[in-house]
């Protein structure tokens, strides 16, 4: 099971974004897929960060991807930027810029692609 939205910018995509993550785990509730009360908000979490990242980092079209991969949904965000992600050490004083590293505490796997339009990051998330 899957869906792919393209979203051609701007800061609506944020908020469509969240909504594209709803209906997907209703379908995901509907198909008698399990998934902990905390998967919803945690999925609507990730894609928020990783879509304001597109935004912010890449300004243009975005695809988003939820894709159910065994006990997990895959989450991938692809934009037309060719800068990775820059990871940065916990910092309870920084102000900011903590999206990845939230992203990174709640997926089992962070990992950007280069393609040849840009880049996608995915992120798995754990159903349960």
């Amino acid at each position: 099971m899957s869906t792919v939205v393209e979203f051609s910018g701007g800061s609506a995509m944020i908020p469509a974004s969240r909504d594209v993550v709803r209906r997907f785990v209703a379908r995901l509730a509907a198909a008698g897929v399990e998934a902990a009360g905390t998967f919803a908000d945690a999925a609507r979490l990730v894609v928020s960060e990783l879509v304001t990242n597109a935004l912010r980092h890449a300004p243009g079209p975005c695809r988003l991807e939820l894709t159910l991969k065994g006990d997990s949904v895959e989450i991938a965000v692809s934009d037309t930027g060719d800068g990775f992600p820059t990871f940065l050490p916990r910092d309870p004083q920084r102000v900011g810029r903590h999206g990845l590293e939230i992203v990174t505490r709640l997926c089992d796997e962070v990992i950007t692609k280069p393609h040849a339009s840009g880049k996608t990051v995915s992120a798995l998330l754990p159903l349960l």
